[in-house]
């Protein structure tokens, strides 16, 4: 249909087993569902934290439009560089003196989409907050474009699906990320906006949120210092898909994908 937009959302990559996993998957998954417009956060993407120009290039050669993030953006001092020039996001509420930028819009299919990136404070650390800056920020937004993705980087269920009743008519989709779990809890709030509480991960299914499993348990049992290395095993895709009504703005539906190995 000429009068709708396919979104896919795309969870977490979670270092370079998933970027090399999206790479072989993603473009015929876009041809299949007629996807128009693909965003995925990217946070975990270099070596399991944080951004940098190659591993940014990488995703976006894969054919990613918009690249999100959240709290482990700043861990790479090239992280700047990326959020400088290219079409990737650090959440908006880090305020004005943060490297980047907390939203774009861009032209897809004749329409202006508004992507905004947000990041939660309950069980994370101090930031502005996020409910001001999205109200604030949307004045501006609504100005040039009908069509609006919020992604919240949270950490607390009750923070991200406050978010998305508060931002209900006002926006068309509040996809929550962060905790690399995909939620069961997807639903159109007020015949308008999609949420979902966490759309997952892209990374090791055969893992503790993309690491080793032996090391994750280790660190629990002796509360000792332990690297996590990235898990290869068992490699998934997780998202969403949403279609959303060119002229209005509405989200028409919301379903879970899984692609698999």
């Amino acid at each position: 249909m000429q009068n709708k937009i396919n979104l896919l959302f795309i969870g977490d990559i979670v270092g370079k087993p998933a970027r090399k996993f999206l790479k072989e998957k993603l473009p015929s998954l876009k041809e299949n569902l007629k996807i128009d417009l693909v965003v995925a956060n990217a946070e975990n993407v270099a070596g399991g934290s944080s951004i940098t120009l190659d591993t940014a290039k990488e995703i976006f050669s894969a054919g990613v439009d918009v690249i999100t993030t959240g709290d482990h953006v700043f861990k790479k001092r090239e992280a700047k560089e990326v959020l400088k020039r290219m079409d990737v996001l650090r959440p908006l509420n880090y305020g004005e003196l943060a490297w980047g930028r907390g939203y774009l819009i861009k032209d897809v299919k004749g329409e202006k989409v508004a992507v905004i990136n947000l990041i939660g404070r309950v069980f994370m650390d101090p930031v502005d907050c996020p409910f001001k800056a999205v109200r604030d920020i949307l004045k501006d937004v609504k100005k040039e474009a009908k069509i609006i993705i919020v992604d919240v980087h949270a950490e607390a269920t009750s923070e991200k699906l406050a978010l998305g009743y508060f931002l209900s008519q006002k926006v068309s989709a509040v996809i929550g990320t962060h905790t690399h779990i995909p939620t069961a809890d997807e639903r159109i709030i007020d015949n308008y906006t999609a949420y979902i509480t966490d759309i997952g991960m892209v990374g090791s299914f055969d893992s503790i949120l993309g690491r080793e499993k032996h090391q994750i348990i280790e660190r629990f049992i002796t509360n000792l210092p332990v690297r996590f290395n990235l898990a290869h095993g068992d490699l998934r895709i997780q998202g969403v898909l949403i279609e959303i009504e060119k002229f209005t703005g509405r989200a028409l539906s919301i379903r879970r994908i899984e692609i698999r190995g």
